[in-house]
């Protein structure tokens, strides 16, 4: 390639020979290239539906100076004739081209290609022009996909770094302006000055891509010993030059004793790298705040990024199919380092060493223990998915972390089954034999296989290829002076190796392994003076439940777990009973300050059952009020769309009005559904509950007959979204003694390519019956009564002042208080807003509502929408509704609306919330 870089327009102008070499069996007729920049070209594009499925605005509402294309201008072969090319259906950063003569095997062709390519921002993925003037060029080239099952790859470019190119030998001259460097994966073989511009010669064989950092101030220094040169520019200057090459050296000949020299003579490592796949954890620290030490964190970072890269340049799997076995063997690589260089190390580095903090299990964890428990913080939520699931169906924690984690976690467990390094040394193998051919899964099971004697189809069966979890637990257990009877229960069915360990005065006296458990089996060992028998001692099985894995051989009772108090949250610890303990305040007009310690046992990790109690004081009143919950959760791990049930009971007790209780009581039970492609944010959810109402009576509530009801209550909820567009239906059926109501609410929203984003909602209700004269049940047109305690109300008794100016989400949904403010019989509302700038929408209610004994009443309101924080903060001004015109009115800030959140756990949700 000869490509001329003009840095002002973020262009590049590639004068491309290709020479294409058929080592297949099969004549071809047609090539595919990959052109993955030209997804930054379209809003429909695969990549920008991988930024709406994640809910990354940036792209939908970037300038069209920020997107990147490629202009092709001409293809033709070595007579210069025109080829035809096409860009497949819905695949816009693919071409198809079509030779004049097609091309058998063992032959080779060659064609000249004349495009430029407008490089992307990189504020979306990272590749592309900085504000700062540099340009980090990834996939920027049009590359042959990789051709396997007699047809070329077809995948677009999703922003997950598995592009699947064919390895190629290139020679690249480069022209840039003279201010500018170039640090690259390929070999620099000169550099020449003409006039003002610079002239690289680059080149480097067997490669799938080709990365190119142009910067005005180069930040990549170059390491090289007799194993491989690297070029780094991972940015962190806390550690010297020489401790870089110390530990860049020791890195590199730890990856060469565990996987051989490597194919390629220079590899490249640079922030950007890190950066898109850092070390979870690290990563979430302030600069300030590291509990490690430098040179440990240059380290780890340098390791994570050399292992990732090294693999992508040695061993040629399809990255997307197969790319369990990268992540695999990064991890754990990286597991093995650190056993081997840091034994000690816990997973909270020096915080271990503080004694205020020794009471917490995550504190003293040892550091490669944390794989497990992030893989499991899914596994828990049920959202887990297969090692082999194709990388561009997992959803966004999976594939940067848990599935990764995972894949290393189940190497290890591997490893630690079969023993004498017959993992890593397969591993070895592999690579070395495929480093020049396409490879898979099969060809990794078969090298595996060779090197053992035991029975591994467990592993890819149901490890690889299904999400089946792996639990155990102790059955009974008899126990003489020389041996122990003991019967072990395989919880899932799942048939994988289990260890068992003897341990006395907490030291290992044995260990074997336990195998072909379906059900449950019955196993006499030798005592050896053990004191205590445990299933997966040192967690080496990436097991689903830890706390029954144990028993205590002394004494009568078995497994009698202490009570642990700790504040706030920990870890789940498999010996002990935990409590959490943690300050609640919540604010209300009537309770005023309401403070409190809430006791509970929800860890880190999701449990089956959970409780929670929070008893309170109200300032205001001086009395107490308070909450609980307790839920059970029974997750449904079979195929099929049911994947949750939930049961709960909950409760509340504050203060409904200045002198008077409420206290509400709810059984309830909620299926919940899902689409068996986790990625389309598809849900349905199925609610039964009967909520119990007791209000104390009060002189200022004139309501009658409403201090004690109680409503069943069923709802089916119907949810897709996304960035670019979201639905939701939901249907509302209410039964008490006195009324029995139905409704249904319809949202959409939807974000044009024009950036413009508007939103509809539909609520339509109706009374089946009604045999109260009271108002309170009835349908709210600007605000619910909320009789069923659903909504957070600051003063939900108020009919006037600042309190009553608060605005919830429910039922009309109007913004403005008109005449009729209720309805006994039927409502229908439709509330649309659409966005003029930024933060700035117009909103507009219609509606109308019928009261018994008068006609059916047409009403509207409109006026703006400040929408600051959404769903924390947000003002509406009302403008023009059936009063008529609003600002005219002499109480017009008596007439403005909010959306406010007061509680502190809701707010920090708003700093805290993330993709999953």
């Amino acid at each position: 390639m000869n490509v001329k870089v003009d840095v002002d327009q973020k262009l590049l102008y590639i004068k491309h020979t290709l020479v294409y070499n058929n080592i297949s069996n099969d004549t071809i007729k047609q090539l595919v290239l990959n052109d993955w920049n030209n997804a930054y070209s379209s809003k429909s594009s695969a990549l920008a539906k991988r930024f709406s499925d994640e809910f990354s605005r940036a792209f939908h509402l970037a300038k069209d100076e920020d997107r990147g294309n490629t202009t092709i201008k001409s293809i033709v072969d070595t007579d210069f004739n025109n080829l035809n090319w096409e860009r497949p259906l819905n695949k816009v950063d693919l071409v198809k081209i079509t030779l004049n003569t097609p091309l058998p095997p063992c032959s080779k062709d060659t064609i000249q290609l004349l495009y430029i390519i407008k490089v992307p921002n990189a504020k979306f993925t990272r590749y592309g022009f900085e504000s700062n003037g540099n340009f980090i060029l990834k996939n920027w080239f049009l590359n042959p996909a990789r051709f396997e099952n007699k047809q070329f790859v077809e995948q677009s470019n999703e922003n997950l770094d598995d592009i699947p190119n064919s390895f190629s030998d290139f020679e690249i001259e480069i022209e840039i302006s003279n201010n500018y460097s170039i640090a690259s994966n390929l070999a620099a073989i000169k550099m020449e000055n003409v006039e003002s511009k610079k002239l690289y010669f680059l080149e480097g064989s067997n490669k799938n891509d080709v990365t190119l950092h142009l910067e005005q101030i180069n930040s990549f220094a170059s390491y090289k010993n007799e194993i491989i040169e690297v070029s780094c520019g991972i940015d962190y200057n806390k550690v010297t030059d020489i401790q870089k090459a110390i530990l860049i050296d020791k890195i590199t000949r730890f990856t060469a004793s565990k996987l051989g020299n490597p194919l390629t003579s220079k590899i490249q490592v640079s922030q950007v790298d890190y950066q898109r796949q850092p070390f979870y954890g690290l990563n979430q620290l302030p600069g300030f705040l590291s509990p490690f030490p430098d040179e440990f964190m240059f380290e780890l970072k340098f390791l994570k990024t050399y292992l990732n890269n090294y693999l992508k340049e040695n061993l040629q799997l399809n990255p997307r199919k197969d790319a369990w076995i990268y992540d695999g063997i990064q991890v754990f690589l990286m597991m093995q380092y650190i056993d081997e260089n840091y034994p000690d190390m816990t997973m909270t580095g020096n915080l271990s060493s503080f004694k205020i903090l020794k009471s917490y299990h995550f504190i003293n964890l040892p550091f490669n223990q944390q794989y497990n428990y992030l893989y499991m913080l899914m596994a828990r939520k049920n959202l887990d998915q297969p090692l082999n699931e194709t990388k561009n169906r997992l959803i966004k924690f999976n594939e940067q972390i848990a599935s990764k984690y995972r894949a290393g976690l189940s190497l290890n467990y591997l490893n630690s089954y079969l023993g004498n390094d017959i993992v890593l040394s397969s591993i070895k193998e592999f690579i070395q034999e495929n480093q020049y051919l396409e490879s898979n899964q099969r060809q990794f099971e078969t090298i595996l296989e060779k090197n053992t004697k035991e029975d591994i189809n467990w592993f890819f069966r149901t490890v690889v290829e299904t999400r089946d979890l792996i639990d155990y637990k102790f059955g009974k257990v008899k126990k003489t002076k020389d041996s122990i009877t003991v019967n072990v229960i395989n919880k899932t069915n799942s048939n994988a190796p289990i260890s068992l360990y003897q341990l006395k005065n907490d030291e290992v006296v044995n260990k074997i392994w336990l195998t072909n458990i379906t059900t449950d089996s019955t196993f006499v060992i030798p005592r050896l003076e053990a004191d205590k028998i445990v299933l997966n001692y040192n967690n080496e099985v990436p097991e689903y439940n830890l706390k029954n894995n144990w028993k205590s051989l002394k004494g009568f009772f078995f497994n009698n777990r202490p009570l642990k108090f700790n504040f706030f949250k920990d870890l789940e610890e498999p010996f002990y009973n935990q409590i959490f303990y943690v300050p609640e305040v919540e604010f209300n007009a009537y309770d005023g300050v309401a403070l409190g310690l809430k006791l509970n046992n929800r860890s880190i990790l999701n449990k089956p059952f959970t409780f929670s109690a929070t008893p309170m004081y109200s300032t205001n009143t001086g009395t107490f009020v308070g909450k609980f919950s307790a839920t059970v959760e029974d997750n449904i791990r079979e195929k099929g769309k049911l994947f949750n049930i939930k049961y709960s009971l909950s409760g509340n007790r504050f203060h409904y009005t200045k002198d008077a209780f409420y206290t509400n009581f709810s059984p309830n039970i909620q299926f919940r559904f899902r689409d068996e492609n986790l990625r389309k944010n598809k849900s349905e959810l199925i609610q039964l509950r009967q909520v119990y109402v007791n209000r104390d009576s009060s002189p200022f509530i004139t309501d009658v007959k409403t201090e004690n009801y109680n409503v069943f209550n069923a709802r089916y909820g119907n949810f897709q979204s996304e960035i670019t567009k979201h639905f939701s239906l939901l249907n509302d059926l209410q039964i008490a003694s006195s009324f029995g109501k139905i409704s249904t609410e319809i949202k959409y929203k939807k974000l044009f390519e024009n950036n413009r984003q508007i939103s509809f909602r539909l609520y339509a209700g109706a009374f089946m019956y009604r045999s109260t004269s009271s108002d309170f049940f009835n349908f709210g047109l600007d605000r619910p009564n909320d009789y069923m305690f659903d909504y957070s109300l600051l003063g939900r008794s108020e009919s006037t002042g600042i309190y009553s100016q608060q605005y919830v989400y429910g039922e009309g949904g109007f913004k403005s208080k008109l005449d009729t403010r209720f309805a006994n019989q039927w409502i229908t509302t439709i509330n649309g807003t659409f966005n003029v700038w930024n933060w700035i929408e117009i909103y507009t209610d219609v509606g109308m509502l019928k009261n018994k004994y008068s006609n059916a009443k047409f009403v509207y309101d409109s006026g703006l929408h400040l929408n600051l924080v959404p769903d924390y903060f947000e003002l509406f001004l009302p403008v023009y509704s059936s009063n008529g015109f609003e600002l005219n009115s002499n109480n017009y800030r008596e007439k403005i609306r909010f959306v406010v959140t007061l509680s502190p756990k809701t707010l920090v949700s708003l700093f805290t919330r993330k993709w999953l």
